[in-house]
């Protein structure tokens, strides 16, 4: 199974980019979807943005589309969430998460492996 470790986070001001990073170990890192999820207290986990292992195909949710990009470099093991124009709406921890292969949609139940999280901060 694959365990994987995220980084990046900070505080920044509105406006500002910022990537985070996620490194997985383990074996085969290529047969698995690779995903960033985000969290703030008292609610849900929700999904940002998610590639495929087969055809690298993305998937956003909406409010990060246009400004998040995910990324995926198969030889260093690593996914990376780019994220633009940021808001102080985007403040939480984000986690990064695997999961083999599956179609389109993504779910928390879904998730093979979890990071620990990584909290961005945006101020106003």
């Amino acid at each position: 199974q694959v365990q994987v470790t995220e980084s990046g986070g900070r505080l920044v001001q509105a406006g500002d980019s910022l990537r985070l990073s996620c490194v997985a170990s383990g074996v085969t890192f290529g047969s698995y979807d690779m995903g960033w999820f985000r969290q703030v207290p008292g609610k849900e986990r929700e999904f940002v943005a998610g590639i495929s292992s087969t055809d690298g195909v993305t998937y956003n949710v909406d409010s990060t589309k246009g400004r998040f990009t995910i990324a995926r470099d198969n030889a260093k093991r690593t996914v990376y969430l780019q994220m633009n124009s940021l808001k102080p709406d985007d403040t939480a921890v984000y986690y990064c998460a695997a999961r083999m292969s599956r179609g389109s949609k993504w779910s928390t139940a879904d998730i093979d492996s979890w990071g620990k999280g990584t909290l961005v901060t945006v101020s106003s």
